[in-house]
Parts: C-alpha cells; structure tokens; sequence
C-alpha cells in the first residue's frame, strides 16, 4: 500500500539554500515545512565558539528535534518537507566533528546508538532534494546572511563538510531516490520559475495526486517552524 503522505527530504552544506527552497516549495505545495531549529537553538553559538565542548550537546539537540518533528508528521500522515535531514546529522555532521576530534569516539558511539534505534521508528524520504554549491559559493552566502553564530566557519570546515556530503549522496541514492541541484548554476533566489520546475517534478514524482495529499490543513498549525498555515499558495 502506497503512503497517503508525502515526505520530501531537502538536503544540502549550510548556505545550500534549504530554507528557501523548502518555503518556496511549502507555499507552492501546501505541504507542512519543517524548517532547522536555528533561532532557538540554544546551542548553536556556544558549538561555533568551542566545538570541543559543545559538539556533542548541539549533535544531540538536532537529532532530537528532527526526529521528534519526523515522527510526529508521518503519525499524523501529513505531507511535509524537511529542511535537512536527519540522515545528515549523523552520517555527515556528527561523522565530520568526530573525525575532526570535535567529538570523541565515546560521545560519538553513543550517538550513532540512539541514531540507529530512532531509525526503527521513523522511515526515509520519498524524495531527497541534495543542494549542491561550490564551497566558496557557501561562504560567501553565510556571509551575507550575516547570522552572529556563523562568523566562525571557514572554508576548510565547509570544504570538509563537502567532502562527507559526497560520500553520504552515494549511501542516500541506496536508500531512496535522490534529485540533485546545482545552486551555483540555478539561482533560487531569483530565478522564480525554477522553483515551479521543480515543484512540477517533485508533483510527477510523487505516486499520489496532489488533490488527495494531506496537507497543512489537515494538523494543528502549532510545531510548524518558522511557516505557518497562512502561507498557502
């Protein structure tokens, strides 16, 4: 039997452009959008600062989070769009601070522990989105974002990240179908009908019709993230 809802996975380095693309792609859809705890995240500055100290504590807060938000959505059989995935969090950041020595092997078993386990709970993706950009394109972003936190991050640590992100694309296509997006090449920002190509393939993807999806309407707007019902295309 074919799942009523659709989970649309949006990955990508940070500066990739997930947050946009998932609001863009939320309006468009209806679908839920569960954007990245960055805001309210009351690790994030203290991990930029010391990731020594903070690494494990900040790998922890994200997983939970995601897995939390991913559980509850599939429970309820809503369509919706994650702004990073979970399979990120382990496979590319907590596996990068770890093999930087950010995150000691102890910490890091122990976190590939609860990983795992919360993967019997939860199922993948439909459809991972995997934003791609050149590293130096990413710094120059974050740049211009100006987020306070993000001050710290260097090109090698974006390069570095990069390179995990290659190697986890290759697991992923094994776990579910991946579609690829050069950002460096198409510009989300400005170039409006680019992301109505994309909504269109994702709508052909997708084995249901979208008239019969469950959508926003169908949950409570509370726990939506930074979106909220009233951004409905």
């Amino acid at each position: 039997m074919k799942n009523k809802s659709f989970f649309l996975g949006i990955a990508g380095n940070i500066g990739a452009g997930k947050t946009l693309l998932t609001r863009e792609l939320s309006r468009r859809t209806n679908w839920h959008a569960y954007y990245e705890p960055v805001i309210d995240n009351p690790y994030l500055d203290d991990f930029y600062a010391n990731m020594d100290r903070w690494s494990f504590h900040l790998q922890i807060f994200f997983l939970s989070k995601r897995f939390q938000a991913q559980k509850r959505m599939l429970e309820a059989g809503i369509s919706f769009i994650q702004d990073r995935t979970i399979y990120e969090d382990a496979e590319v950041f907590a596996h990068t601070l770890n093999r930087l020595g950010h995150l000691c092997d102890r910490d890091y078993a122990n976190y590939k522990a609860l990983f795992d386990t919360m993967l019997e709970f939860i199922r993948p993706p439909d459809l991972i989105i995997f934003l791609k950009a050149k590293p130096e394109s990413l710094l120059e972003r974050i740049r211009n974002r100006g987020r306070e936190s993000e001050k710290s991050i260097t090109l090698d640590y974006l390069r570095i990240l990069d390179d995990a992100y290659e190697e986890w694309f290759a697991r992923a296509k094994r776990m579910t179908s991946v579609h690829v997006l050069d950002t460096d090449v198409i510009n989300l920002l400005e170039e409006k009908h680019r992301v109505d190509e994309i909504t269109e393939f994702i709508l052909a993807h997708n084995p249901v019709s979208v008239e019969t999806l469950a959508g926003c309407e169908d949950v409570p707007c509370a726990g939506r993230g930074q979106g909220s019902c009233d951004n409905k295309a």
